[in-house]
C-alpha cells in the first residue's frame, strides 16, 4: 500500500501541475442584468502572456473607457503565476437581451478565444434631480458643449471643418468628464484632425467670454445633395458645486454633481453642383487648385527614359478626384503612373497637392508631341466650373531607328512587285516519272513512330494537369492572396505611420467592397455591409471578422496602438480580403 500511495501522491501532483499549466483565456462582466443608464464593466482575462489581442465589436454599447491594461506576476513558495486582463467601461445604447461577442488572443503561436456573453438591460434608473439654489443653476449654466461648422450649407464633395468644444463660464468649474455618445458622420468622407495636445483657451459664445477646450476637430466632405445630420457628441461631466454650507475653518463646502450635456444634433443643408456648364471631363474636384503637366526633359535618345509629372495643387477635395491621362504617339511608350499625395488639413479643409508620375519610352527617332491636358474642377470662389489646359509637349529624339512611313513600304512593295524574271539555268534535274511507294518511305516510319513517343508525352501532360487542377484550392488562395496585397498595397507603405495606415487599410477595405459589391462609399454604413455579404452568401464567420477588422481601423485613430498590432491588422486583411475573394460567387 505504501508504494502504491506513493505512486498516487506522484500522478496526482504531476496532474495538478499539467492543470496549472493550462492557458486560460475568459470574459467576466460585473453583472449580467444592468440598467440602460449604467455602465457595465467587461474584464478578458489569461493566466499567459499574448499579442494580437482583437477585442469583439460591442454591438449595442458605446465604450466609455478601455482598453485598460492590467499585468500581474506572483511568486509564492517558488510558484510563479501570471495573469493579464483588458478592461472596457461599457454604455449600453438600447434596451433587451445582447450578446458580447468573443475576443481573440495568441498565446504560444495559438488562438484562444472567449466565449459570447448574454447580459440584460433593463429600463434606465429614474434619478431624482437634486434641488438647486439659484447660484448653483447659474454655475452649471456656464457649461456648454458645442459642434461648429465652418460652413453650414456647402456643396457636394465641398470640404468643411466640424469642432468640438467644451465652453467652461469663469464662474463654473469642470473636474472631469467622459465622452457617452461620440457624434457620426453619416453620408460624409470624413478626415479626422491630429490634436496633439488639449490646451484652455478663452473664446466668445452667445457674446459672452468663455473658457474652452477642442474635444475633436474633422474635416467632412457631403457625398449627396439635401439635408444631412451630425449626431451629437454627450458628455458626462463632473462639476463642483457650493453645497451652501461651511467648514471648520469657514470655508465654503464644495460638492460634486453629475450631470449629462449634449452638443445637440447639427443639421447640414448640402446643395447639389449645379449642371448648367459642367465639363465633359469633370471628375469631382471641387475647390481651388493649379494644374500642370511637366516633362524631364524634352530631348534624348532611343531607348532612353524621360518622366511626365501631371500634378494637382491646391485647397479642396484632393483626396475624392482622379487625375486626366496624357496622350501621346504610339512611338512613345507609356507605362502605368506611380501616384503619390501631400495632403494635409488647412485654414479651410485639405490642402496640399496629388501627382501621378508617367514613366515614357521613345521607340523611334523623330519629333513628336504630347497633345494638352485638361483638368476641370468647381471653384468655390466664383461658384462655377473652370478649366485648365496645359500646354502641348515636343519630344525630340535625337538618335534610333527610324519610324517606317507609308514611302518606304510602297517603295518595298515596288521592288518585290518588280522581281518577275529569273536567270537562265544551265543544268537540268530529273525525276523520275514513276510514282515513289508511301510503304517504308521516311514519313511511312515517322508516322509509325510518332504516336509511341506521343502517347507518354500526352499522358505526363494530362497527368500534371489533373494534379494542378487538384491543387485548385491552392491556386485559389494564390490568387486571392496576390489579389488582396495589391488592394493593401498603401496600408503596407504606411506601416511606421499609425494615423495613415489605418486610415488606408480602411480606405482598402471600401474600395475592396466597392469594387466587388458595386455600391457607393455613402452606402458603407455597418448595417448595409452585413446585409449585402449575408446576401451574397459569404460565411458569418467571415462577415465577422471583417466587421472586427473594420471596427479596429475605426478604433484604432483614437487610441494608442503598438507596431505589432499594426502588423497583425495587415496580415488579418490580406486573410479577410482573401477569404472574401474565395467566397463571393
Amino acid at each position: 500500500m505504501k508504494v502504491f500511495d506513493k505512486y498516487l501522491i506522484v500522478f496526482l501532483l504531476t496532474f495538478s501541475q499539467v492543470m496549472l499549466a493550462q492557458i486560460k483565456f475568459e470574459a467576466v462582466v460585473n453583472r449580467t442584468t444592468s440598467p440602460q443608464n449604467e455602465m457595465l464593466r467587461v474584464d478578458f482575462s489569461m493566466n499567459g502572456d499574448g499579442d494580437n489581442f482583437q477585442p469583439p465589436r460591442f454591438e449595442g454599447f458605446q465604450i466609455a473607457a478601455g482598453p485598460n491594461q492590467s499585468v500581474n506576476y506572483s511568486w509564492i513558495n517558488g510558484e510563479k503565476s501570471f495573469s493579464k486582463s483588458y478592461s472596457y467601461f461599457l454604455i449600453p445604447t438600447r434596451k433587451g437581451r445582447m450578446t458580447i461577442g468573443s475576443a481573440s488572443i495568441e498565446i504560444e503561436n495559438k488562438v484562444y478565444k472567449t466565449e459570447p456573453i448574454t447580459v440584460t438591460i433593463t429600463e434606465p434608473l429614474k434619478r431624482e434631480e437634486p434641488q438647486m439654489s439659484d447660484s448653483q443653476q447659474q454655475m452649471l449654466k456656464g457649461i456648454h458643449v458645442v459642434t461648429e461648422v465652418s460652413k453650414s450649407n456647402p456643396y457636394i464633395n465641398e470640404p468643411i471643418t466640424v469642432t468640438h468644444k467644451l465652453y467652461v463660464g469663469f464662474n463654473s468649474s469642470v473636474r472631469g468628464f467622459m465622452e457617452t455618445s461620440s457624434p457620426k458622420y453619416n453620408k460624409f468622407w470624413n478626415h479626422p484632425i491630429e490634436l496633439k495636445q488639449q490646451k484652455i483657451e478663452q473664446g466668445t459664445y452667445q457674446g459672452q467670454q468663455y473658457r474652452y477646450i477642442v474635444l475633436r476637430k474633422v474635416i467632412l466632405m457631403p457625398q449627396e445633395s439635401g439635408d444631412l445630420v451630425i449626431e451629437p457628441m454627450v458628455l458626462d461631466i463632473e462639476t463642483e458645486l457650493p453645497t451652501g454650507r461651511r467648514d471648520f475653518f469657514g470655508f465654503p463646502e464644495m460638492g460634486v454633481v453629475r450631470k449629462v450635456f449634449s452638443s445637440g444634433k447639427k443639421t447640414i443643408k448640402v446643395k447639389a453642383l449645379p449642371e448648367n456648364g459642367k465639363p465633359e471631363d469633370f471628375s469631382g474636384a471641387v475647390g481651388q487648385f493649379t494644374f500642370k503637366v511637366t516633362p524631364s526633359t524634352k530631348a534624348l535618345k532611343s531607348g532612353e527614359t524621360f518622366t511626365l509629372n501631371v500634378t494637382v495643387e491646391g485647397k479642396g477635395n484632393l483626396n475624392l478626384f482622379s487625375l486626366p491621362q496624357p496622350q501621346a504617339p504610339t512611338a512613345l511608350e507609356i507605362y502605368d503612373p506611380i501616384s503619390s499625395e501631400n495632403i494635409g488639413p488647412g485654414a479651410s479643409g485639405l490642402q496640399g497637392s496629388k501627382t501621378d508620375k508617367y514613366t515614357i519610352i521613345p521607340q523611334y527617332k523623330g519629333d513628336y508631341l504630347i497633345k494638352p491636358l485638361t483638368f476641370s474642377y468647381f471653384d468655390l470662389a466664383t461658384n462655377t466650373y473652370k478649366t485648365i489646359t496645359s500646354d502641348s509637349i515636343p519630344i525630340e529624339v535625337l538618335d534610333g531607328p527610324m519610324l517606317p512611313t507609308n514611302e518606304q513600304v510602297n517603295k518595298t512593295e515596288k521592288i518585290v512587285a518588280a522581281d518577275k524574271f529569273y536567270d537562265i539555268k544551265t543544268t537540268t534535274t530529273f525525276e523520275s516519272a514513276k510514282p515513289k511507294d508511301f510503304l517504308g518511305s521516311t514519313l511511312f516510319y515517322i508516322l509509325i513512330v510518332s504516336p509511341l513517343i506521343a502517347m507518354p508525352l500526352f499522358g505526363w501532360i494530362i497527368t500534371r494537369k489533373r494534379r494542378k487542377d487538384g491543387d485548385w484550392q491552392k491556386n485559389k488562395l494564390r490568387q486571392s492572396n496576390r489579389l488582396a496585397r495589391k488592394y493593401l498595397g498603401e496600408a503596407k507603405k504606411n506601416l511606421s505611420n499609425k494615423e495613415a495606415f489605418y486610415e488606408a487599410l480602411e480606405r482598402c477595405l471600401h474600395n475592396f467592397l466597392k469594387a466587388k459589391l458595386h455600391i457607393e462609399t455613402n452606402e458603407m454604413s455597418n448595417d448595409n455591409i452585413e446585409e449585402i455579404l449575408t446576401e451574397k452568401g459569404i460565411q458569418k464567420e467571415t462577415i465577422t471578422d471583417f466587421m472586427n477588422l473594420k471596427f479596429a481601423c475605426e478604433f484604432a485613430r483614437y487610441a494608442p496602438t503598438a507596431q505589432v498590432e499594426m502588423n497583425a491588422h495587415y496580415q488579418q486583411a490580406i486573410g479577410v480580403i482573401s477569404e472574401l475573394e474565395k467566397q463571393f460567387k
